[in-house]
């Protein structure tokens, strides 16, 4: 487990990235974390007092990594931009899982299970964690839905969303 301290950072103009809130892990740490590695990976540990898991370090070049902070969970730390945080990290290898509840109703759909199950664990991961984020139970009620329908139509994640999009707008 690597500690240090770290200064909350957000992005001001950086494309995909612009407005996001974050903290650095400098080449030493992130070669303490996982040596010469230089993808995104997964790590768990601690932001101060708060317990952490399954967060993705994301590569910047010549061997830094930022961590996001996502608003919930700046909100959970009580702080923000320019806040001084405790950091203590180490690799989680533990794969994500699956949403339960998404996989109970695809075997209901084996059309829909067979497609779902022929993805790359990370595509499978999109519609869990979309799934999971729903903050009430009829909103995943409907993305499980959804969901289902995409494979059934051989759509990717991205085109469910949009067409999604497009029935709500009309």
């Amino acid at each position: 487990m690597v500690q240090f301290t770290a200064t909350i950072q957000q992005f001001a103009e950086q494309g995909e990235k612009t407005g996001w809130s974050y903290i650095t892990i400098p080449p030493d740490i992130a070669g303490q974390l996982k040596p010469g590695f230089k993808k995104s990976f997964r790590v768990k540990g601690k932001l101060d007092e708060y317990s952490i898991s399954q967060l993705a370090l994301i590569p910047m070049g010549r061997g830094e990594f930022i961590l996001p902070l996502k608003a919930s969970l700046r909100k959970a730390i009580h702080k923000n931009k320019g806040a001084m945080l405790k950091v203590s990290l180490t690799e989680d290898k533990k794969p994500p899982e699956v949403s339960a509840e998404l996989l109970e109703c695809l075997a209901d759909a084996p059309k829909a299970e067979k497609k779902f199950n022929a993805l790359p664990r990370s595509h499978q991961m999109y519609y869990s964690k979309w799934i999971e984020s729903a903050k009430t139970v009829e909103t995943r009620a409907k993305r499980i839905a959804l969901t289902i329908q995409a494979m059934e139509k051989n759509l990717t994640y991205g085109e469910m969303l949009r067409l999604n999009a497009q029935s709500v707008n009309k």
